[in-house]
Parts: structure tokens; C-alpha cells; sequence
């Protein structure tokens, strides 16, 4: 192995997908199944259709395709993910479920942050405008998830 090559440090964990919000979690479990092979991604379509029915599933779904195609196409690096049945959360899938979140709540400055982590800065705007889509479904589909409440310490040191 040559000097300063080595795993890649999107594939690092840094949690646990059991302690994400639903909307985050929904959004990791679903950029595995899509990246997963023709099966799993055959269950994600089964799954759109079973939480918002035929009609809304198909344009839930190819949003959400849009949304990790567009990843790869135009990513920094390759985006790195864990294994479909993995409790742990990579820090790539990190970056991505919080660029969902921060989508959903209508947080666009730090959407383009987020997105300008994934994919080239010029089409960071373009991402965070696909993951604004595709989170209002994803929002659809985890009922009953409570309001995000956004936390903003008076210092910028929690611990």
C-alpha cells in the first residue's frame, strides 16, 4: 500500500443508524437498498408503493433515484456505504442522511454545505435541490416522526 492511500474515509463509522431520527435512518436504509443490486431495489419500489400507493410511489422513487444517481455521477469521490443489513452508519451515509434532514427542514444554506461534500461544488445546488424532493416523501413515509427540533447552544462546545 503506498503512502496516504488507504480505506476510504466515507466508510468510517460514526454511529449507529438506531440513533438517527426516522427521517435519517429512512433515508440510509433507502440509499442502501437503492445501491444494493436489482432485488433490494425491486423491495424499496415495493415499499414506496406500500406507505403512498402507486401514484405517488412512482415519482417518490425515481426523486430518490435522481437524488443517489446524481451522487455517483457527479460525486468528489465514490460514495462509500455499508452493507444493507449494517446496524453501523458510515460517515458518507452520515453526510447524506443530514443533507436529507437539513432538506426537509427547509435549511437550504446548510443543504448546499452538506451536498458540497458529496459532489463537485458547482453542482452542490442541484443536490441539495434533489434531496428538497426526495425528503418530502421520505417525510410521507415515516408517520407519525416528530417534528425536528433544532438545538442551538449558546457556545459552539457541547461537552
Amino acid at each position: 500500500m503506498r503512502a496516504g492511500i488507504g480505506p476510504s474515509r466515507g466508510g468510517t463509522s460514526v454511529g449507529l443508524i438506531s440513533d438517527l431520527p426516522p427521517l435519517e435512518a429512512a433515508a440510509i436504509r433507502y440509499l442502501r437498498y437503492w445501491f444494493s443490486g436489482a432485488g433490494p431495489r425491486s423491495d424499496l419500489h415495493q415499499a414506496f408503493c406500500a406507505s403512498l400507493g402507486p401514484d405517488l410511489a412512482e415519482s417518490a422513487y425515481e426523486s430518490f433515484g435522481e437524488l443517489c444517481d446524481y451522487c455517483v455521477q457527479h460525486g468528489r469521490r465514490p460514495l462509500v456505504r455499508h452493507g444493507l443489513t449494517c446496524s453501523c452508519l458510515g460517515a458518507d451515509e452520515n453526510c447524506f442522511a443530514n443533507l436529507v434532514a437539513a432538506a426537509a427542514q427547509g435549511e437550504i444554506a446548510d443543504a448546499d454545505l452538506l451536498a458540497s461534500l458529496l459532489v463537485v461544488p458547482q453542482r452542490a445546488r442541484t443536490l441539495s435541490t434533489l434531496a428538497t424532493q426526495s425528503a418530502l416523501f421520505i417525510q410521507q413515509m415515516t408517520p407519525g416522526q416528530p417534528p425536528r427540533r433544532i438545538y442551538r447552544p449558546g457556545s459552539a462546545s457541547l461537552h
